[in-house]
């Protein structure tokens, strides 16, 4: 695990992808750990118990590879989320009109009609 030094260890657990703060917290717990330890303050022991509760759990790359195949799977069987997908637009049921830049991207203009 790399870990920023010097933060709080339920803090610096939230820099790995797939935990957020609620799911660092049960890590801690499980693991006897108390939240208000520092990165650096932590015992060899410590650590080891740390890193084989978060084993448990899918995070980084196959976290990752498991959502591109959720994707990829959802755009080969040809689902309105699918198409969404591959299409780059939102994929939840929000507006496109006006709003969605994130999504779409820069604005394209289109060349008005001259007078």
């Amino acid at each position: 695990m790399d870990l920023p030094r010097g933060k709080q260890i339920v803090i610096a657990l939230t820099y790995i992808f797939g935990i957020g703060k609620t799911t660092a917290q049960k890590i801690l717990k499980e693991a006897g750990v108390p939240e208000t330890t520092r990165q650096d303050d932590l015992t060899p022991d410590q650590e080891d118990k740390i890193r084989a509760v978060v084993d448990n759990y899918r995070v980084e790359g196959d976290l990752r590879r498991e959502v591109s195949l959720n994707i990829k799977r959802l755009q080969e069987i040809g689902s309105y989320r699918g198409i969404r997908h591959r299409r780059g637009l939102p994929v939840r049921g929000q507006n496109t009109k006006n709003n969605a830049r994130t999504r779409k991207g820069k604005k394209v203009t289109i060349a008005g009609k001259k007078k």
